[in-house]
Formats: C-alpha cells, sequence, structure tokens
C-alpha cells in the first residue's frame, strides 16, 4: 500500500483519488478553499445556488465507470438529467438555432438558415466519428510519456487533417458562416480559439451527440459532493483550508529526482511515496517546485507556453420568474456579429473588446430547487484576455459588468437590473488569486496542436519519478471527459510502480 497525496479537488484530483483509495492506497487530498470542487466550487447566497463551472456535462458514463471501480453505483449518489436542446445558440440579431442527439432535428433547423448545408453536416458528422473513436476512445486514457508515443499516432492525426483548426475544418462542409460558428465554437469550452485548436476537437460535436448534454440535479456542485462522499467512504482523508506552500524534492544529479511530500501554508509537512498535483500545471511547476530542480520546465519556458483566455462570470438570481418567457433554454450561447475578430483580440492581440460573446446558464428551467420559490438563478460567462493582457481588472470590471448586464436586459431579460437579487463577479483576478492559475487563465495549457499530446505537459512529471499530474493543463486536456481520462491516466501509471492491493467490487 502507497501512501498517496493529492494537490488540489477538482474533478481529475477528485477522480485519481477515488481510483487510488479504491486500489487500496493510502490517499490524502488538500484543497486551499473551505469546500472541495476547484473550479467546480459552489457558491450559496441567500438560498440561490450557483455552480462555479463546469456546467456542460458530457460523456455522464465515465461518472458511472467511476463508481464502479468503487464498486458502488453512481445513480445511488446523485442523478442526472438530460438537456434538450443541448445548447440554444443565438446569433448577434437574437435568432435561435437549437441542436441536439436527434438529426432529424438538427436538419431542420439548418434548413432554417441554408437547406444546402444539410448535405454537408451529414459529412462532417461521418468524419467527426472517425477523430472521436481516435482522439477520445483511443488515446484520451493513454499517457504520452514519449515522443514515440506521438510518431506512433502522427499518421493518424495527418490523415484526421489535424493541421486545420476546428472552424477551418467545419467550413469544408458547412458553408453559411453562423453555422460554421455553431458547429466550430466547441474548443471554446476547453479553453481554446476555434481558429488555432487543431481539428480532432470537432469530436466534442460528436461526443455529444454519441452520449447527450446533462445536467446533474443540485447543480454541478452535488456530484462534487458525491465524489467527496465516496472518497471518504473508501478511507480517504480530506484536507480543507489546507494551501500547499511547497512540494519537497529529493535531489539526485544522475537520475530524475524524487519527491518526499508537501509543506503546507501553515508549516504542517507531510510525506508522500507518490505525489499527484491537480493544481494548475504551470503554477505547480513555477511555484511549489523550487527552479534548481526544474530542468525541463524552467520559469522562461512556462513564460514561453501559450495559456488559456480568462473569463468574467457574473452569477445573479432574479425574483422575477423568465422561465416561461420560451425565450431561453438551461445552455444559451450568443454570438457577437464579430466572431474571428473577437477571438482575435481575446486569444491574440489580447484587448477588452467593447461587444462580447456570452453563456448564459439558466438552471432552473430543468431544476427550480436552485432558487428560492419565484425566483431564477442565472450566471453569465463572458470569454476575457487572461492577465497576460494590460488591462486593470479593479477598474475595468464594473463597467465591464455593467455592459453585459444591459445587454442581457435590452435582449433576453427584461427589467433585469431591477428583478436582482442576489449578484456575485469573478474576473481573471479569481483565476489568479483564488484558483492559483498562472496568468489567470481559466482552462491552464491553450489546446493547440504543438500544445496537444505528448507536446502538452506530462501525467508524470519529466524531471520527477514520483510527481503526477491530472486536470486541465495535462494530457487530453481541459472538459469533464478529458480531466476525468487524466485521473484514469495516473491510476495506471502509479499501479504499474506500485503493488495491485485492489480490493474487488465485492469487498469494497
Amino acid at each position: 500500500m502507497a501512501r498517496i497525496l493529492i494537490i488540489g479537488s477538482g474533478f481529475g484530483g477528485l477522480g485519481a483519488a477515488i481510483r487510488l483509495a479504491a486500489r487500496g492506497h493510502d490517499v490524502e487530498l488538500f484543497e486551499k478553499r473551505d469546500k472541495l470542487g476547484g473550479r467546480a466550487y459552489a457558491y450559496e447566497i441567500d438560498g440561490f445556488k450557483f455552480d462555479g463551472g463546469p456546467t456542460v456535462i458530457t460523456a455522464p458514463f465515465m461518472f458511472d465507470d467511476l463508481w464502479a471501480a468503487a464498486g458502488r453505483k453512481r445513480d445511488d449518489y446523485f442523478e442526472i438529467v438530460p438537456c434538450d436542446p443541448f445548447y440554444r445558440i443565438f446569433n448577434h440579431e437574437g435568432k435561435a438555432f437549437d441542436y441536439n442527439g436527434d438529426e432529424s432535428f438538427i436538419l431542420n433547423q439548418i434548413d432554417r438558415w441554408n437547406p444546402a448545408d444539410k448535405a454537408g453536416y451529414l459529412k462532417f458528422m461521418g468524419t467527426t466519428e472517425a477523430i472521436f473513436q481516435k482522439g477520445f476512445v483511443e488515446l484520451a486514457d493513454k499517457p504520452f510519456l514519449h515522443f514515440s508515443d506521438m510518431l506512433r499516432v502522427a499518421p493518424d492525426l495527418i490523415r484526421m487533417q489535424s493541421y486545420l483548426s476546428v472552424y477551418r475544418y467545419a467550413s469544408q462542409f458547412v458553408q453559411d458562416e453562423f453555422l460554421r460558428r455553431c458547429f466550430s465554437f466547441h474548443p471554446l469550452l476547453i479553453g481554446g480559439n476555434p481558429f488555432d485548436a487543431p481539428s480532432i476537437y470537432a469530436m466534442i460535436h460528436y461526443l455529444e451527440r454519441e452520449w447527450g448534454i446533462h445536467y446533474a440535479l443540485g447543480g454541478t456542485g452535488s456530484i462534487v459532493r458525491a465524489m467527496g462522499r465516496l472518497f471518504e467512504e473508501l478511507g480517504g482523508t480530506i484536507h480543507l483550508n489546507a494551501e500547499t506552500d511547497e512540494i519537497l524534492v529529493e535531489e539526485r544529479r544522475r537520475e530524475k529526482h524524487h519527491v518526499t511530500g508537501i509543506r503546507l501554508k501553515d508549516g504542517r509537512i507531510f510525506h508522500a511515496d507518490h505525489l499527484v498535483s491537480n493544481a494548475d500545471v504551470s503554477y505547480t511547476y513555477r511555484s511549489l517546485i523550487p527552479e534548481r530542480f526544474r530542468r525541463k520546465y524552467s520559469r522562461r519556458r512556462i513564460e514561453r507556453m501559450k495559456h488559456s483566455m480568462s473569463l468574467f462570470v457574473i452569477y445573479f438570481g432574479t425574483k422575477r420568474l423568465y422561465r416561461d418567457d420560451g425565450r431561453l433554454a438551461h445552455h444559451n450561447i450568443i454570438l457577437s456579429e464579430r466572431y474571428k475578430e473577437l477571438l482575435n483580440d481575446i486569444f491574440n492581440r489580447k484587448v477588452l473588446a467593447d461587444d462580447f460573446s456570452l453563456y448564459l446558464h439558466m438552471p432552473t428551467l430543468t431544476d427550480p430547487s436552485l432558487a428560492p420559490e419565484g425566483c431564477e438563478s442565472f450566471y453569465v460567462l463572458s470569454p476575457v484576455p487572461n492577465l497576460g493582457a494590460d488591462i486593470d481588472w479593479t477598474t475595468a470590471a464594473k463597467p465591464y459588468r455593467d455592459a453585459i448586464m444591459q445587454f442581457l436586459e435590452a435582449n433576453y431579460l427584461p427589467d433585469l437590473q431591477a428583478n436582482l437579487v442576489v449578484e456575485h463577479t469573478i474576473d481573471p483576478l479569481h483565476f489568479q488569486n483564488t484558483l492559483n492559475s498562472y496568468q489567470g487563465s481559466a482552462f491552464s495549457i491553450q489546446p493547440i496542436l504543438t500544445q496537444s499530446a505528448w507536446f502538452r505537459p506530462h501525467n508524470r512529471a519529466e524531471d520527477f519519478d514520483n510527481l503526477y499530474f491530472v486536470g486541465a493543463g495535462t494530457h487530453p486536456g481541459a472538459g469533464l471527459p478529458g480531466v476525468l481520462s487524466s485521473s484514469i491516466i495516473v491510476e495506471n501509471l502509479i499501479s504499474e510502480v506500485e503493488p495491485d492491493v485492489y480490493r474487488s467490487p465485492e469487498t469494497a
């Protein structure tokens, strides 16, 4: 039995904690904040409940598999329900496009925009199935620790045109500009620019069609609480309000260094046979490991890497019901008239534009329990540049908030500001200062071709023989399926070097 410490309690950290505890290891989890969840932290304000994220649940079978590994049934811990439509996507004029898992429904929606694109969409879906089979089914839970791993899959990646961006890939099949946007926005869900993210991420659309979009009753926080409960049932130990200050290292000159444990901010030291970091990868290397032990990820290399955009999020509750208006769905995407130009402002020029594209989440449409009776719960999210930009959020936040709320009131939520009851806002400074995310990035390392698979920070650190990474910044990347897959990878890597003390489901 190995003693394993895990830094951070996002879905990657919780998934790894459960899997390793189910194998009989002595696992302790350390969380900086007062509740579990990491980016999935749940806020409760005056009877309103808000999920910090993620709220789009795909591949729910991965939770079933996680519970099965522990000898339990997921539906004994939390309930999920399907969302229909998956998304309602609005153009700049407020005209909506819905899509779900029903092909005939989608074709009817396409017919309203450009009938000639129906045949192209079917071809697009046919090709994304092959990308999905390779990129998700075959490779998502496989570590890319050696360059030979990359060479082995390179021919498949070339054949699938991974050198094209998701937008360019979709544009081969779909001619209408708005429909191109509808079928290429998915990289934004994992911190990528549709004009830079390689076409392998087009598989997200197929993944959604295959398993649907779901919602956990009680909010995403109900999943986090269920995972914490399961972990403790397996004998795991949770430390809250326990921020890691340093990863302790035993220096070895002729071989990889060896991690011996962690020191917390309060001075306490915990020793480990293996250490798993669910903290931001760049933050872990840059702030928790002394520079002299880092041959691969020096401070300069981290600064040269491209990190994802950040987010500006407003959580708000209203004393007026909007669910009966029929205007909004559970998941709403509101696209600006500018698309490529706005994304260029966010990712490359790093300026705060006057316009914005928004994700508007209305969970009380599905689950009224998230707000007091007669009230509605929302959050609205706007992608913004990370802190590599010259933006002073201490002064920019208020006018940016006002512009978004006035836009929503004028176009989607009448009399919104007169009906506000509670409100909470986060900006890039929150991602940096509270979530310890380098440059305030919301999704860690940006998913571009030269930062994917082997080119991404590895699940086992190159300079250390017993330090592992889970979460958005390592392989395979951000999003629930990605971070849960990273926990499978780390479970398997540790199991390769530790005696198998797995307790079968019958005895767990």
